[in-house]
């Protein structure tokens, strides 16, 4: 039996992949560590587990910065995928401390808990993001492609990123990067732009676009990123440790698009369409070369963008409970370019 903590497992990437594990891998156990902030949720992880009755999965409330904390679980454990991280972009731009704190402290103080315990850490996977690398320089970006961080949010996870790169190449801990492109599907916070527009579209409201709407994001199904995390998890190690893989699609959308996909699959009218200010820092393209994660471990999505989210959008309309005490905190004030102050 292996041991595995994740932290920020009640988020949406990180609660995806703990019922990922917990399907698949019914002889492991499953440690999650979580603040509990607005964007995690005790109910997204699977229905069945009764926390206190459950000697597969053990629920921690609990701060990544809780060094104390952190190192008495991962002292536990076989191995660490590490989510936990403040993750939105526009949420940055109006209180930008606390993504400094969780993202770049936090980061440190499990990766030196793995360095305390490095004799029984199989793997230490960092989940960094494509926000690292700023507008593509390139058709597609590759994991050598310059990072250029454009939101104080794309900093904290570059400085987190190479902070734990660091550690692979000072005490050569077994450690594997992660870059997830933009991911969609259920259990998504109403902040990030495919739930916003889907459930805008669901209460009848206008879906509100950045700028002119042709800044491009690749996008790739939750359930297709949770895959490739468990295939680098399970990995040789000689192929893996010490690497940075991308995980995308390898196909970009521009948000226009995404309001028009979602108002056709949803028969909603294309003129609710609305247009606002463009958000600072704004990355105007992000394309990912994945041939690298599918030459070392032959992973690719299955998920078509059509299907996903169709899939996601079955999710919100069947789930009103489970994102109706999220409305709230769908809109950030924030000055705009042009010095406007506007709700994004």
């Amino acid at each position: 039996m292996k041991t595995i903590l994740v932290t920020g497992g009640a988020g949406f990437i990180g609660s995806n992949f703990v019922n990922f594990l917990y399907n698949k891998y019914i002889d492991y156990k499953i440690i999650v560590l979580d603040a509990l902030t607005y964007a995690g949720d005790i109910e997204n992880l699977p229905m069945n587990i009764n926390v206190g009755q459950n000697n597969r999965f053990s629920f921690w409330y609990g701060n990544v910065r809780n060094g104390e904390l952190v190192d008495t679980l991962v002292s536990q454990s076989n191995i660490v995928v590490h989510f936990a991280a403040e993750t939105h972009v526009t949420r940055s731009i109006y209180d930008n401390f606390l993504f400094f704190e969780t993202d770049v402290l936090g980061t440190q103080t499990v990766a030196n808990a793995v360095l305390k315990h490095k004799d029984r850490i199989e793997r230490f996977i960092h989940i960094s993001t494509s926000e690292v690398y700023g507008t593509a320089g390139s058709e597609l970006m590759d994991e050598d492609h310059p990072l250029m961080p454009m939101s104080p949010y794309a900093s904290a996870k570059a400085g987190a990123d190479r902070l734990v790169y660091s550690y692979w190449a000072t005490y050569q801990l077994p450690v594997v990067i992660v870059r997830p492109f933009n991911n969609y599907g259920p259990r998504q916070h109403l902040e990030k732009v495919v739930p916003r527009f889907v459930t805008s579209a669901i209460l009848n409201e206008k879906l509100r676009v950045h700028g002119d709407g042709m800044s491009k994001r690749d996008f790739v199904y939750v359930e297709d990123n949770c895959e490739a995390i468990d295939m680098i998890m399970h990995a040789p190690p000689e192929k893996v440790i010490g690497e940075v893989f991308n995980v995308g699609f390898g196909e970009d959308q521009t948000i226009l698009s995404i309001a028009e996909d979602v108002s056709r699959i949803m028969n909603y009218d294309r003129k609710n369409i609305t247009y606002i200010g463009n958000r600072p820092g704004q990355v105007m393209r992000h394309t990912a070369n994945i041939s690298k994660i599918n030459r070392v471990l032959g992973w690719k999505p299955k998920t078509s963008w059509e299907d996903g989210l169709k899939k996601t959008i079955d999710w919100y309309q069947k789930n009103r409970q489970c994102w109706e005490k999220q409305l709230w905190m769908r809109e950030i004030p924030i000055i705009s370019v042009a010095g406007k102050r506007e709700l994004h």
